[in-house]
């Protein structure tokens, strides 16, 4: 990730926490209601997908795609306020798990493959 990415997720999550003090949401936005909050978010995001053919889900109407960005949306910032109230950092974490996968799911390896690393 490059400092860039880094710096914006920084002011992403910088703004986040202004908007929930702003609001004095913060004896709200617990653990576990963001948890709770960012699965909501993501099977809000599913919904949009739900009955459809893999192919009609892979060329959705301009109007859905909308809609889902701002799911989308939502599930980062939901995401990101989480990580921020559990004092993660989500860049750095994000690089490691990156590289944790890399050796878990070698190229050569797993290549073409949707197996779990343990079956490669």
């Amino acid at each position: 990730m490059n400092s860039t990415d880094r710096s914006d997720l920084i002011a992403l999550r910088d703004a986040l926490r202004e908007f929930a003090e702003a609001r004095d949401w913060g004896q709200f936005h617990t653990p576990k209601n963001l948890a709770m909050a960012l699965i909501g978010e993501a099977a809000e995001v599913v919904e949009h997908f739900q009955w459809r053919t893999p192919e009609a889900s892979a060329r959705l109407p301009e109007a859905d795609r909308a809609e889902v960005a701002l799911e989308l949306a939502d599930v980062l910032l939901y995401l990101v306020r989480l990580a921020d109230v559990l004092d993660v950092d989500l860049a750095e974490v994000a690089q490691r798990k990156l590289a944790i996968n890399e050796a878990r799911y070698p190229a050569e390896k797993a290549h073409g493959r949707a197996d779990k690393y343990t079956r490669l």
